[in-house]
């Protein structure tokens, strides 16, 4: 799809990630389009993916420190339309991390 750089978070300043399950009072197409274009304006947000199971949406965001992540829970997440539930998970540290594809494997 392109190239890109890839940075260490700490190295520029972002020193919190969390993944963020979300959950919404309905899943219809309006709320989950209304959903996806908010979160798309959030430039914390690196990854968000609808779900199957408990919660209708994983994120993975990284913010600054622990303020600025409260910020964008309080307020950007809770805010946006239909999230009735948000459950948060820190990263202690990251065992792994890819961004090439295992097509050797194909």
């Amino acid at each position: 799809r392109g190239y890109a750089a890839l940075l260490d978070p700490e190295s520029v300043g972002m020193e919190v990630a969390v993944f963020i399950q979300v959950t919404l009072d309905k899943q219809v197409g309006s709320a989950l389009k209304m959903f996806e274009e908010a979160i798309e304006r959030y430039p914390e947000v690196m990854e968000c993916y609808l779900m199957t199971g408990d919660a209708d949406y994983l994120l993975r965001v990284v913010a600054r420190d622990l303020k600025a992540l409260q910020r964008f829970i309080v307020e950007r997440l809770t805010r946006i339309p239909h999230v009735a539930n948000i459950r948060s998970s820190m990263t202690l540290k990251q065992v792994k991390y890819k961004t090439a594809l295992p097509i050797d494997q194909l």
